[in-house]
């Protein structure tokens, strides 16, 4: 959510960086985007509403340059609340990710001051605070003053004209550095941004303030002591970023599942074994996410009970503080997030560290804010995801959720075959035969207006990840129940020709899952069936193979497949639904 860019050095390349870096990070989600760059003195502004597209903006050739990707929070999306925002005097530009809490106060005071606001926005503000402090203070005196006045968790990049500098400081939401091989500095919300350019990398902790120009400086912004600028060196693979073949980035990502899946199964059981012992360790364990990710731990819960005969405790991340007390040195929290960089799930391990509990992270991002701040890290491995949608990344935590409880039972019970399987019945899936059957249902259900999707025991997290595909990206309302919730109220839905799909397994709930879509079907509904076993009562039915738990990974293939088909009818964009963003890092 909201990408940031900067570039600084002797090289008259810094608008190209920010802009080529700008559209790397389109995948975050955004609605408006901008850059500023210097030129004769001042700086050069454009700003456009909507996407960078085939955009080609003339930019100035110039060595000082930031921009911003902007999501929504404070003011419509207009020209005037897009970012970079510019102080009085046109000599500082600023870009701005999270929220500011106590903008109207400082903006009050500001007024007063004789400041004039162009934009609605809460980050104008600190522009116009940096500018007040910087009549009688130095640049770094005014960016630390000024970022220790907001309240809440913030990020800002600030470009300095007279002094030719950058200066970035964070408090919960991401900000990396890069180092050029020439001492030329890069900035970024995000590894991607910048990886073009550099793998020498300074990530920003909280309150970290990072000034670069003709060369770097880390300070601590409460305290103004220098710190020691730490480089990490991480490299990404430039070729997973590109399209490739497909027509769009959610299908590269759907169809690369079959190999996550398989090295998953080929290379995960050390780690496996290790997240085991730490779960049989602990007293008092919590499975946290958001989105996707919260229908993982919702599914973890099921398959540690059955298969390892353990409890743990699930707890949506903006949730978690208010479970707080139930935090002792002996509990473990495993976050899950595939970009590590979730603002709520962040903020859940800072409240659980200070409790002295345990961090075992589960994300794909090495180096994000997540893995930074675990106790213990396991990386999925499932390579980048920049579509909007969660898909490989979904089917990744699934699968080392499996792995991990089928070794806490004792037994293997031959876990790696069942996943290989696993990723040999989804290749069938996408096969051109399985697809037509895809294609052909989407179809009848591109002008519905409502979808139900029902199902239980560890088919229910997988329902409840089906509607949230579906909605994400057709804009069709759909909701997702457990099979048994359906005639506690949801029933009174059900019309005439009323689409809805029943997740069923060959388990223990396939006889009850049934009786509910019989029910359903007595009230009209046009009756979907995804799973391994067939009954006359659908109208529909997406076969997967049997593989006992292993079956939900199938499943979800097929639900992803319908949405994206779907969103493709519809002419909507499946890598970037409107209003969604990849990394959500505002409360």
């Amino acid at each position: 959510m909201c990408g940031i860019l900067g570039y600084v050095g002797d090289k008259k390349i810094a608008s190209e960086v920010v802009f080529d870096g700008l559209k790397r990070l389109e995948y975050r989600g955004y609605d408006s985007w901008g850059i500023a760059s210097s030129e004769n003195g001042k700086f050069f502004l454009y700003r456009k509403i909507g996407k960078i597209g085939n955009a080609n903006p003339k930019l100035p050739k110039t060595n000082l340059a930031i921009g911003h990707t902007r999501w929504a929070t404070h003011g419509r999306v207009t020209e005037e609340n897009a970012h970079p925002h510019l102080d009085c005097s046109k000599k500082i530009a600023l870009v701005h990710n999270g929220i500011v809490e106590n903008y109207k106060k400082i903006k009050e005071q500001l007024i007063t001051q004789k400041h004039l606001f162009k934009s609605e926005t809460d980050t104008e503000v600190i522009v116009h605070q940096i500018e007040e402090h910087l009549k009688t203070n130095s640049f770094i005196q005014a960016v630390s003053k000024t970022f220790n006045k907001l309240k809440g968790l913030n990020a800002i990049v600030v470009c300095n004209l007279k002094t030719g500098e950058i200066a970035a400081v964070k408090n919960g939401t991401p900000v990396v550095a890069g180092v050029g091989k020439n001492k030329d500095y890069y900035i970024s919300s995000d590894i991607i941004g910048i990886s073009k350019h550099t793998n020498n990398l300074i990530f920003l902790e909280d309150d970290q303030l990072i000034v670069m120009g003709k060369k770097a400086k880390l300070i601590d912004v409460h305290t103004q002591k220098e710190l020691k600028l730490k480089i990490t060196k991480i490299k990404v693979n430039l070729v997973e970023e590109n399209k490739g073949k497909y027509d769009h980035f959610i299908q590269k990502e759907i169809y690369e599942q079959p190999k996550v899946i398989s090295q998953i199964a080929l290379n995960f059981e050390d780690n496996a074994k290790k997240l085991a012992n730490l779960i049989k360790s602990s007293k008092g364990i919590f499975l946290v996410g958001c989105g996707s990710a919260s229908y993982v731990c919702l599914a973890g819960t099921y398959l540690f009970s059955n298969i390892a005969k353990i409890h743990l405790n699930f707890s949506i991340g903006s949730e978690f503080k208010y479970l707080e007390d139930y935090l002792t040195s002996k509990t473990l929290i495993i976050p899950i997030s595939q970009s590590g960089e979730t603002i709520d799930i962040l903020d859940s391990v800072k409240k659980a560290k200070n409790k002295k509990a345990k961090i075992a992270a589960v994300t794909n991002v090495l180096g994000s804010s997540l893995y930074r701040v675990s106790h213990h890290n396991f990386l999925l491995g499932a390579g980048i995801e920049k579509a909007v949608l969660a898909t490989k990344s979904f089917t990744a935590m699934l699968s080392v959720l499996y792995y991990t409880a089928q070794i806490a039972s004792g037994t293997t019970d031959d876990v790696k075959h069942t996943l290989l399987l696993a990723a040999k019945n989804i290749k069938k899936i996408l096969s051109s035969d399985y697809l037509e059957k895809i294609k052909k249902l989407a179809k009848e259900l591109k002008d519905k207006k409502h979808i139900y999707v029902i199902g239980r025991g560890l088919s229910y997290p997988i329902a409840l990840e089906t509607a949230l595909k579906i909605k994400e990206s057709t804009y069709i309302h759909a909701e997702g129940f457990a099979g048994g919730e359906l005639k506690h109220g949801a029933i009174a839905l059900i019309e005439e020709g009323t689409p809805c799909i029943v997740i069923v397994t060959n388990d223990e709930t396939k006889d009850e899952i049934n009786s509910n879509a019989m029910e359903i079907k007595a009230r009209g509904g046009y009756m979907i069936g995804i799973g391994s076993v067939y009954d006359d009562v659908f109208d529909v039915f997406l076969k997967t193979d049997d593989l006992k738990y292993a079956t939900m990974l199938p499943q979800i293939v097929i639900a992803q497949l319908l949405a994206y088909y779907i969103t493709l009818l519809k002419g909507h964009d499946p890598d970037k639904p409107r209003n969604l963003a990849k990394s959500v890092t505002v409360k």
